[in-house]
């Protein structure tokens, strides 16, 4: 594994959109991100592709440039877009994978759609990616237990975070109404889960993602987490995945696909975040889970703050972790080494 060198006060973050760009009424928010960021120490660089009225931000060539070149800058430290979006898969075969391979590496920063394209920089240059949040989250202060991802990306030692016991059920805020929010509403109580109830003590080397987004990608030559695997067999992984609106059956057709992929080959355990995606009458999300991973023979940890649902807790891919959930520990150590 490459690590980037941990982020300090003055570095540099470039902002660009591989997929979804901001709207002008979200404008504002963004702006409250970038101050948000400023305020820590950091300067912000905004790219070109930022905004369309489209499903994507700029053409995919021109998308695909400009993140290569933010990562390949050694003036950049990170790279975080505002958000998501639906067609970061456009640029797999058009990032500068050969430029990168010569880069030092620089952090990117992102959830759901991005994982489309983290797992691919982690697995085809080594590179550690931090799933976290995206920019327009940065704003939040996070809960007790868990850390913001600039703290993460800042981290010279190994860092714990636990599980803060409540969460958001009831959807986004307003950016819009309230573009300067940073105080999240965890109005509901609920902590880690495991599929048969057994305490967990495992480790592993992280790598995930959503699951509607890296699914496809796991049929891709970048997507090849068998691979990884095979690499890190000493130590083994620990896969964790989040669904973010797909009804239940196809989660669990899409994990058995993960799983044909040899996603869960080398795993030690499987976390699954948290999610608001819809059951079906016969199946449920944790069921689609079961089904699909339920004979692994190993943890699976539910309802883990990683995902489509408020608060969010840092992993980053390529970090060696140690996952506990027993009867009075919800906590991950993360070791960036």
């Amino acid at each position: 594994m490459r690590f980037p060198r941990p982020l300090r006060p003055g570095d540099t973050i470039g902002v660009t959109a591989p997929s979804s760009g901001i709207r002008p009424s979200y404008r504002p928010r963004l702006g409250a991100a970038v101050r948000a960021l400023e305020e820590r120490g950091y300067s912000v660089v905004l790219g070109e592709c930022l905004g369309t009225d489209g499903v994507v931000s700029a053409p995919k060539g021109q998308r695909a440039a400009e993140l290569t070149a933010m990562l390949a800058d050694p003036a950049i430290r990170a790279v975080v877009p505002p958000w998501g979006g639906e067609l970061a898969i456009d640029l797999l075969d058009r990032i500068g994978w050969s430029e990168l391979s010569d880069a030092e590496p620089t952090w990117l920063v992102g959830f759901s759609d991005l994982t489309t394209l983290m797992v691919p920089v982690t697995l085809e240059l080594g590179w550690a990616t931090l799933h976290g949040s995206n920019l327009m989250d940065t704003p939040y202060a996070p809960p007790e237990g868990l850390l913001h991802w600039t703290d993460v990306a800042s981290a010279t030692a190994p860092f714990t975070q636990t599980s803060p016991g409540r969460y958001r059920a009831s959807g986004w805020d307003d950016y819009e109404a309230e573009p300067g929010v940073c105080r999240w509403t965890l109005e509901s109580a609920g902590t880690w889960r495991v599929l048969d109830g057994s305490a967990v003590d495992v480790t592993g080397r992280l790598i995930g993602g959503c699951i509607e987004t890296v699914g496809p990608v796991a049929a891709t030559p970048w997507g090849d987490v068998r691979a990884f695997g095979r690499e890190h067999a000493a130590e083994g992984l620990v896969v964790y995945l989040e669904a973010c609106e797909d009804n239940a059956y196809t989660i669990a057709r899409t994990l058995h696909a993960l799983r044909h992929a040899g996603w869960f080959e080398h795993a030690n355990a499987v976390l699954i975040g948290r999610t608001h995606a819809p059951d079906m009458p016969d199946l449920t999300q944790t069921g689609a889970v079961a089904d699909a991973l339920g004979d692994l023979g190993i943890p699976i940890v539910l309802d883990v703050e990683c995902g489509h649902v408020a608060p969010y807790l840092p992993l980053v891919n390529g970090a060696l972790a140690r996952v506990v959930a027993d009867d009075d520990t919800r906590q991950i150590t993360q070791t960036l080494a």
